[in-house]
């Protein structure tokens, strides 16, 4: 018994010390215009949003996510894989859609710069890169799986 309850100390030690959320905050000199890109065109519903005499913010719900690592050769092989050379900053922040091809040309009606169109990566996914609102270079990207031959 009292292993069960050093385990469950454990286990409750190791939850508090979790990380609940990553939230990238983005300063962005057209608020309205990135506002409507990201809410409104990319999709990211709006979870809260707050304004005063200080100023306005919007924090969109953008799904699960994630911290990404690489060493910069890795950066490299990948930039080179999506777009043919190297493209991106040491930020490049990255959306899972349900139609990345659908998705790169919406968002290129709408004020994205396409980098690179849509391609099929050996990692079995379809990204695409662009320049978008408030100086933020994305990756759009569809799961695709395994090809059948």
């Amino acid at each position: 018994m009292n292993d069960n309850v050093q385990t469950s100390d454990k286990a409750q030690a190791s939850d508090n010390a979790r990380v609940r959320q990553l939230r990238i905050v983005v300063t962005a000199d057209d608020y309205d215009a990135a506002l409507r890109f990201y809410r409104d065109v990319l999709g990211m519903p709006e979870e809260a949003a707050f304004s005063s005499e200080d100023g306005r913010v919007t924090i969109l719900d953008a799904g699960r996510a994630t911290l990404e690592l690489a060493d910069p050769h890795h950066a490299d092989y990948v930039d080179e894989v999506e777009v043919g050379r190297r493209v991106a900053g040491h930020i490049r922040v990255c959306f899972e859609v349900d139609d990345a091809a659908a998705k790169t040309a919406e968002l290129a009606g709408e004020g994205a710069t396409v980098v690179a169109e849509p391609t099929r990566t050996p990692w079995d996914s379809l990204n695409a890169r662009l320049d978008a609102p408030a100086g933020l270079h994305i990756t759009l990207f569809t799961e695709l799986g395994p090809t059948t031959s």
